[in-house]
């Protein structure tokens, strides 16, 4: 297609004009940025875009030489917040792009995170503009720790709204498969919420139980703030220590603790493998719907597929 001649125009018709100071870069640009419609100035004047080559310090607000490369090979004026430049000049990372690095990145394990053949793969991917050195710079110091920010609060009556959304989620994917993986427990939404939100919903029986208060304060009526807080502190040291542990989101610890009835170990074992830690299989929405179920037969053949104890483990999970 024939290269518009209207490309460097702003909409009401009047023509972008470009400040880049002289050398290589400028006798490149300028045919390209004239021929579109645009101006250069000799110097740089109030309104005009502050063209800079990316990897050179750069003031705020300028822009990636890279924009008029860009329009040129699109045939069209892009917008030019994606190709803001920060005061490093490094090219800024957009929303949409960080978006694309959290669900390349889930589920993967902080060993491989923490290596180059991920990056490098994703770089030869085209997942952004960015090289695999500034994706793992952005994702491990900017985009992790957002993953597992300390709670916003630690109030008893507000921690049932994560594990509500996962269980929904549970109930209506697990029914698909028993043998689902770390990756498929992770949340679509991208929305991150505090680990306090889980707290008073992820225990097992007494015996094995990670939070052994939990059981005896939900019993006691009233329960003191300062007692349920404490609780939730210990829930929310367990739940962050996952999130960092293995690099997954809140949602994705709460949908292992669920499929492993409320089990710290066993969960901790499933984050890591994708398994069941005793070799049973891992609990399915369909399993609790015949778990409900007022019928023996229907109860021996639970037992013969996850086991007595782990059948009885499980109906005090969900009652709980």
């Amino acid at each position: 297609a024939a290269r518009s001649r209207s490309l460097f125009l702003w909409d009401d018709g009047h023509p972008m004009r470009f400040y880049l100071r002289p050398g290589l870069a400028k006798l490149r640009l300028a045919p390209l940025v004239l021929a579109g419609g645009g101006r250069l100035c000799r110097v740089q004047e109030p309104g005009a875009v502050l063209l800079a080559q990316p990897g050179e310090v750069a003031p705020d607000g300028a822009v990636s030489t890279e924009y008029v490369a860009e329009c040129v090979k699109r045939n069209q004026r892009l917008p030019l917040e994606p190709f803001l430049l920060t005061a490093r000049g490094r090219l800024a990372f957009t929303e949409a792009e960080d978006a694309a690095l959290l669900q390349a990145v889930r589920g993967q394990g902080m060993v491989r995170v923490s290596g180059r053949a991920l990056w490098i793969e994703l770089e030869r991917s085209g997942l952004t503009r960015h090289s695999w050195q500034a994706m793992r710079d952005r994702y491990l110091r900017h985009l992790l720790p957002r993953l597992w920010e300390p709670p916003q609060t630690e109030d008893p009556t507000q921690i049932r709204g994560l594990f509500a959304a996962a269980n929904r989620e549970f109930e209506s994917t697990e029914s698909e498969s028993d043998s689902s993986d770390v990756a498929e427990l992770s949340t679509q939404d991208g929305v991150r919420r505090s680990p306090g939100e889980t707290a008073s919903e992820l225990k097992t029986g007494p015996e094995d139980s990670a939070f052994p208060d939990i059981q005896l304060q939900r019993q006691e009526r009233p329960q003191s703030t300062c007692s349920a807080s404490n609780v939730v502190g210990q829930v929310i040291k367990t739940m962050e220590h996952f999130m960092e542990k293995f690099a997954v989101d809140l949602l994705t610890v709460t949908q292992a603790f669920l499929k492993n009835s409320g089990d710290v170990e066993a969960t901790s074992y499933f984050l890591q493998t994708g398994q069941r830690l005793d070799g049973y299989p891992l609990w399915s929405r369909e399993d609790d719907l015949e778990l409900q179920k007022d019928d023996e037969h229907v109860r021996n053949k639970l037992i013969a597929k996850f086991g007595a104890e782990n059948v009885a483990k499980r109906i005090v999970f969900r009652e709980s």
